[in-house]
């Protein structure tokens, strides 16, 4: 049995404090974990549906097996476990800016922490996923260049509520374009917002990339007694020609 409420971390960063907090929910008796940045709420387990069809909607429209896929933000882990479940999956990149938030995966502090930490296909990188996308050598130092089958992103609340206004250039139609040639051919760039579809950002992904699509994912929300939703974009780039 666990304390009705618990501050398993809380540390100081760069972007705020932060803080791991974890309550038992009084209808249904179960953990639920949270994640604060200042007095901002940042993510539960209570609530992964949108997480979750991130990932395995990012995921749907790629035919090869053998792929290699970034997630952009770790928090809990959901969006990068779903991810892994794919058996199609050879090899994961997850960009969290925050070290501390590593350390609670590593230090098992979060119920996936220890699947996440012990695959072999999953790697932990403490940098700042924007400044990744934005330089030329891209996500891996050890392969200049090196291009992916899915960039899975899940950091921002939408992109146009930003955790911190440096983000913003990425969503703009340059930092689409730039995202393109991280892609293979026919790769998909899929992206989660706690907002409605946006209209200017539906019409900047669909001149950016080959198809784009936003998907509104409902879920239930007990604590507010109604139905919720989150929405997934999914962008793909032009297939290779035969």
């Amino acid at each position: 049995m666990i304390a009705r409420f618990e501050e398993i971390d809380w540390c100081p960063t760069a972007k705020g404090a932060i803080s791991l907090r974890r309550r038992r929910d009084p209808s249904s008796g179960t953990e639920v974990y949270e994640v604060k940045l200042d007095d901002d709420f940042l993510m539960s387990s209570q609530f992964t549906a949108g997480e979750i069809a991130l990932a395995r909607l990012g995921l749907e429209p790629l035919p090869d097996a053998d792929l290699d896929v970034i997630v952009g933000g770790l928090g809990l882990g959901y969006t990068a476990h779903a991810v892994l479940e794919d058996p199609r999956v050879r090899s994961l990149i997850v960009v969290e800016a925050l070290d501390e938030v590593i350390g609670w995966h590593q230090r098992h502090l979060v119920p996936l922490g220890a699947g996440l930490t012990s695959d072999p296909r999953c790697r932990l990188l403490q940098a700042d996923f924007f400044s990744l996308a934005a330089d030329p050598g891209g996500f891996d130092s050890a392969v200049p260049g090196r291009r992916f089958h899915a960039i899975v992103v899940d950091i921002d609340h939408s992109p146009h509520h930003l955790l911190d206004p440096a983000h913003a250039a990425f969503y703009r139609p340059d930092g689409l374009r730039a995202l393109t040639g991280r892609l293979h051919p026919g790769g998909v760039f899929a992206l989660w917002s706690n907002d409605p579809p946006d209209e200017h950002f539906t019409t900047d992904l669909a001149q950016t990339f080959h198809e784009s699509q936003a998907h509104v994912i409902e879920f239930p929300n007990p604590l507010q007694e109604r139905t919720a939703t989150n929405t997934v974009y999914i962008a793909r780039t032009q297939p290779t020609q035969t």
